[in-house]
């Protein structure tokens, strides 16, 4: 049976490409996306995600608009990263399918009680602030999640919006936390493994070379992704950091870390988002976390171009 998952995302170019391996594997049954305020605003993710379904020739995938700012802060937005869009690169056309009129905390609430216990996994590329005020308003609704994959925090490799913080943790730190301390199964794919799955020269032409508008919209859309990365880490392309969520669902081969307790600082001016990741257990706190470290990258490029041959 295909495994049922609710993709929670702030698009992006990385949460577009998320979305269509998604879109592209059987394995998996989307139940929903629900949008979430993070690399632009709310109004652009909602847009972006049912743009990037009418791309994978899915428009009726249901797309929910979520919160549109953090549980207790003012958003901080990456439009230096992802452009003004959130999508630029390709030009795509205006979505023609609905937003949904719920507001995706009530999708989330009401499809967790509706379905069989333990039966969807929860899939969030952008900052928690859906997930943790879903658990907030109904928190029975806690244990009958399956187990949630997330991108999100970094431990060795530092953070890419402060010097401590990951993006996602830090834009709704208090979000986080209370994710993490939720007592849900939960896997972390951070910049610690997400920064070695790059996009080179080489493959981003395997994508254009696919020959589909799906390939030529991957290919543009890493390309200007690309520049900010190249630039601040002198690296050979863009980390495709969302797509790695998807990719452990289909093949956790694909990578490897260990179960080790996280902790998120909500206070610190210096430190504030960061993923206190007890890698070395020198702590005797709980391990909460399934924390991934290393990536097959060349088995992660095959299976998402393959993927992505099918749309």
């Amino acid at each position: 049976m295909a495994r049922r998952i609710i993709i929670d995302t702030d698009p992006g170019q990385d949460d577009a490409v998320a979305i269509l391996l998604a879109l592209a594997s059987p394995e998996l049954e989307v139940l929903g996306i629900t949008a979430v305020a993070g690399n632009v605003p709310l109004a652009l993710t909602a847009r972006n995600a049912r743009i990037i379904c009418e791309l994978a020739g899915r428009p009726e995938v249901k797309v929910f608009a979520g919160c549109e700012a953090p549980l207790a802060r003012p958003l901080v937005t990456a439009e230096h990263v992802h452009g003004k869009t959130g999508l630029d690169g390709p030009v795509l056309p205006d979505p023609a399918m609905p937003l949904q009129d719920a507001h995706a905390v009530e999708f989330l609430i009401d499809t967790l009680r509706r379905e069989p216990e333990g039966s969807i996994t929860l899939c969030p590329l952008g900052p928690l602030t859906n997930i943790a005020t879903a658990f907030r308003r109904a928190p029975d609704i806690i244990a009958r999640v399956r187990e949630i994959v997330l991108m999100g925090g970094a431990c060795f490799e530092g953070g890419n919006i402060t010097p401590a913080a990951e993006f996602n943790i830090y834009v709704d730190p208090e979000a986080a936390a209370e994710v993490f301390a939720a007592g849900v199964p939960l896997v972390m794919l951070p910049l610690d493994v997400t920064h070695k799955a790059l996009v080179t020269a080489e493959r981003n032409a395997a994508f254009r070379g696919l020959g589909t508008p799906v390939g030529e919209a991957v290919a543009q859309m890493t390309e200007f992704f690309e520049r900010y990365d190249r630039e601040k880490y002198g690296s050979d392309g863009a980390p495709l950091h969302d797509p790695c969520v998807i990719a452990y669902l289909l093949q956790p081969g694909l990578f490897a870390g260990r179960q080790i307790n996280v902790e998120i600082e909500t206070a610190s001016p210096l430190t504030l988002g960061m993923t206190v990741a007890d890698w070395w257990g020198v702590t005797d706190r709980p391990r909460n976390a399934l924390f991934l470290r290393d990536i097959d990258a060349p088995g992660f490029f095959t299976l998402l171009t393959d993927r992505l041959a099918t749309l």
